[in-house]
């Protein structure tokens, strides 16, 4: 089977040098055929996409953009829809991901960008969208709009199916014209929008490409680059880094690197009746698409004093993830990761003899591991792929010293807790360098218009053109009604 990847607009010219990306699963194959221009082609798109972006995606309101969008998210959110069933059959295959856990894992986030939620995200970045429009009044004096720019170059990772949504979407809320570079592990579903997007309204043609390119090409990069008002940048710290050192001055560059994520489970919630709630939640976060993204845990800090105790949580969350693995079986594995995987199983299991406490639970198929460990809160990522430390602690107090030196690096926390301690330790956690806190289960599902590692989704990507008050009032001296 082979499929059609990627979006490109009209350069006049119909010969392209494709690269096809091959994936198996199982007993099946499918080779994706993407476009792979030339240094000269990109060029033409580049300035395809500029003037669009400033001749035809600029005349659209804001209130267009979001019909348009929410139209697109309709047809995918509809499993009759052609985009959606491709995206149903093709992605377990090319991911390796549990059909299931595709299918409502982009039910799920597909639903984050539904019109009444890309209206919150507009006012929680801007408060007034029409800033996008029009300059509008300010309090202090003066008018204010906010300027999107020309073009905004994308450089997504694979390792969660349609993530590149969020750079893409706010590219297009900001009404700039917009070039993505897919990744080699899954290149289809961004190409799938846009075609979709221009399906809805004709005139974003030539408004956005997606292509694909070697990562580290730098002869490529860096002429993309220089012709791109932002950069944003999904991917490894040290590649990230690599593009900072390539990026001209002129260009804005927003990088999303690598971040870790954690549970905190109170016990104010372990007793006989909430307790396999926060475990199954905890779970859930656990198997979404096997902790690939930034968001999903790698340890849960569970405390000492509820009814059920932290050992017992840990046996309760082996048991959930071992029903998961039945429902919702993880992918397949490379060699390389089921040899790390099983390399830190071993290093975990050589604690017992120092920590009897200490349990290593895992099926014989090492389909998932749990570590249970007490007197000892240090913070170490897992291996991931299912793997998961429990860690006893007494007070939050305990945990802090340990989070704090991997400030840069902290992201999500899922908690679950009363009311109270929810507020106290946020300020604690956030005081630390964490930057989302949410409930066990939604970790891996950020609300709309959450702050990305602590920023804004949309400022980050506009210029504020001001008109202050004087040069208002001054104006006033010339008009033709003065005498």
């Amino acid at each position: 089977m082979r499929e059609l990847a990627g979006y490109l607009p009209d350069i006049g010219e119909t010969e392209f040098e494709t690269k096809i990306l091959t994936f198996q699963s199982k007993n099946e194959t499918v080779e994706v055929e993407i476009p792979f221009l030339t240094t000269e082609q990109m060029d033409k798109v580049i300035e395809k996409v500029k003037k669009a972006s400033a001749e035809t995606l600029k005349s659209f309101s804001i209130s267009e953009i979001v019909s348009i969008i929410d139209q697109a998210i309709d047809r995918l959110l509809d499993r009759d829809s052609l985009y959606r069933q491709k995206a149903e059959k093709l992605l377990p295959i090319v991911t390796g991901y549990d059909e299931e856990i595709i299918r409502l894992g982009l039910t799920s986030y597909l639903k984050t960008f539904r019109k009444k939620e890309l209206q919150r995200f507009l006012i929680e970045d801007l408060g007034n969208p029409l800033l996008l429009d029009d300059f509008q009044p300010r309090v202090k004096g003066g008018f204010s709009k906010a300027m999107g720019p020309n073009v905004v170059t994308h450089i997504w990772s694979g390792n969660v199916p349609a993530l590149p949504f969020w750079s893409l979407i706010s590219g297009l809320l900001v009404k700039a014209g917009n070039i993505g570079k897919v990744p080699s592990t899954e290149p289809l579903f961004s190409g799938w929008f846009a075609h979709l997007l221009v399906e809805v309204e004709p005139r974003l043609a030539d408004c956005l490409a997606v292509v694909w390119w070697k990562g580290g090409d730098e002869e490529r990069e860096s002429s993309i680059f220089e012709q791109s008002d932002v950069v944003v940048g999904y991917g490894g710290n040290e590649s990230l880094q690599s593009l900072q050192n390539r990026m001209p001055v002129t260009t804005r560059f927003l990088p999303f690197g690598h971040k870790i994520s954690f549970g905190v489970v109170s016990q104010a919630s372990l007793d006989s009746r909430k307790t396999w709630q926060s475990v199954h939640q905890a779970a859930l976060d656990v198997i979404r698409y096997d902790q690939q993204g930034c968001y999903s845990p790698h340890i849960f800090y569970v405390q000492h004093g509820g009814k059920v105790s932290p050992k017992e949580f840990a046996r309760f969350l082996a048991n959930e993830l071992e029903n998961f693995q039945k429902r919702h079986p993880r992918r397949e594995l490379s060699m390389e990761e089921s040899a790390s995987m099983a390399a830190w199983r071993q290093r975990e299991e050589m604690t017992i003899f120092s920590n009897p406490n200490n349990e290593v639970l895992g099926n014989q198929a090492n389909d998932w591991t749990v570590v249970y460990e007490e007197n000892n809160i240090h913070f170490t990522p897992s291996s991931l792929n299912r793997v998961i430390k429990v860690i006893a602690f007494e007070t939050i107090e305990d945990i802090l010293p340990y989070i704090a030196p991997h400030r840069s690096l902290l992201q999500t926390v899922g908690i679950a807790a009363n009311p109270n301690e929810l507020f106290e330790w946020a300020e604690l956690l956030g005081k630390t360098g964490v930057t989302r806190i949410t409930a066990l289960g939604s970790m891996t599902s950020p609300e709309a218009g959450w702050h990305h590692d602590g920023r804004f989704n949309l400022l980050d990507l506009v210029n504020m053109v001001d008109i202050e008050a004087a040069a208002e009032e001054s104006s006033e001296q010339f008009a033709p009604y003065v005498d």
